[in-house]
């Protein structure tokens, strides 16, 4: 991490901002963007993520085309389970060789029982990646890198997957709640622990100014569930990481949860909290902005419209949040609930950052 970062969004997630408040997007370098498309055209997916100077380059298109407040390494998030042996295609989506199907298959994962320093060595193109942005980024824009929750990381291990919109999904997603309970996401989590930190720590040194925490299945479990099980697992991951980065902050978003989640994670040595479109961001700063940073929340699938209704939308979305007293909107990190959508309209893009930056301007 730049010590010396002073930035828009470093100086947010840590609620010392009183400027404009940032703003970045979840996907904001993806199948949206025709810069994306253009390298796709001569990249595999793998090859944009594993070849540092292709991340590199993909993770600067909508920094150098949007101008965006912070970038994030082009990256996926299911590549600790690749190291641990399960394998890794895009179909065009992830496809595991093999799941986690009970317990006795955890006994699979890490199957020439390598050290950590030899399994995150095979992630080390997310370290070169991240110093090439970093030598080239302006110091005005932060850097962010990110790893899968624990949470997270097991669904794809157990289901392949975090969506029901089929029978296989939706029967997918049933083992995965069982495997919560037994045995299977313990066991899991004991392996990925070590893995996981110093998969975070490596884009840390490597030069991230944060490094967020990304739960897309969290939501999938019920509050007191959350609070027993997947709280304290979250705990060991982020204690053992501020041990060895306490300058780094870390941003932890949870996809489908509310208050009734976020009250268990009071505790936990975060920064910021990234929440999705579901609770309206007025309330998260009023409720939550003395406690964290908040980022989010616009809705994504709002910036499918054409470009008179999103910007109706856009300029709904932000009405009450001006209204906030100043003190209320330190430490937001403007963006969106979820990542970009692949048919969003780049001009929705442009607009958006484009009233974002005037508002805030007057």
């Amino acid at each position: 991490m730049n010590t010396k970062n002073q930035s828009l969004y470093f100086n947010a997630v840590l609620r010392k901002n009183f400027d404009r408040p940032p703003v970045w997007f979840m996907r904001q370098a993806g199948r949206y963007h025709s810069h994306y498309q253009g390298m796709k055209r001569r990249y595999s997916f793998l090859d944009l993520c594993k070849i540092p100077e292709a991340a590199a380059e993909v993770t600067f298109g909508p920094i150098d085309d949007f101008d965006f407040d912070a970038a994030i390494l082009f990256s996926d998030l299911l590549f600790p389970l690749e190291v641990l042996g399960m394998g890794l295609q895009y179909v065009p989506g992830p496809k595991l060789d093999w799941h986690l199907t009970d317990k006795a298959s955890l006994e699979k994962l890490n199957p020439l029982q390598k050290s950590t320093q030899e399994l995150v060595n095979e992630i080390s193109y997310q370290g070169k990646a991240l110093q090439l942005i970093r030598t080239k980024l302006s110091k005005e824009k932060a850097l962010l890198g990110f790893v899968g929750g624990p949470l997270t990381l097991f669904y794809y291990a157990v289901a392949g997957s975090h969506q029901a919109s089929t029978a296989e999904g939706g029967k997918g997603l049933k083992d995965a709640h069982a495997g919560l309970t037994d045995g299977r996401y313990t066991g899991f989590f004991d392996i990925l622990l070590p893995l996981l930190v110093e998969n975070m720590c490596l884009q840390a040194k490597s030069g991230a100014d944060a490094v967020a925490v990304m739960d897309t299945c969290a939501g999938e479990v019920e509050p007191a569930l959350f609070r027993e099980l997947i709280v304290p697992t979250l705990r060991e991951v982020l204690t053992q990481f501020r041990r060895r980065h306490p300058n780094t902050p870390v941003v932890y978003y949870s996809k489908g949860t509310g208050p009734t989640h976020w009250q268990h994670l009071y505790s936990l040595p975060f920064e910021c909290l990234g929440i999705d479109w579901n609770y309206p961001i007025v309330n998260a700063l009023q409720e939550f902005g003395n406690r964290w940073s908040i980022q989010g929340n616009f809705d994504p699938h709002l910036m499918l419209l054409n470009e008179d209704a999103c910007k109706k939308e856009i300029e709904k979305f932000f009405e009450p949040v001006l209204k906030l007293p100043g003190d209320r909107l330190k430490g937001w990190v403007c963006g969106l609930g979820h990542g970009v959508l692949q048919w969003t309209p780049e001009q929705n893009v442009r607009n958006f950052l484009k009233y974002q930056k005037e508002v805030f301007s007057k």
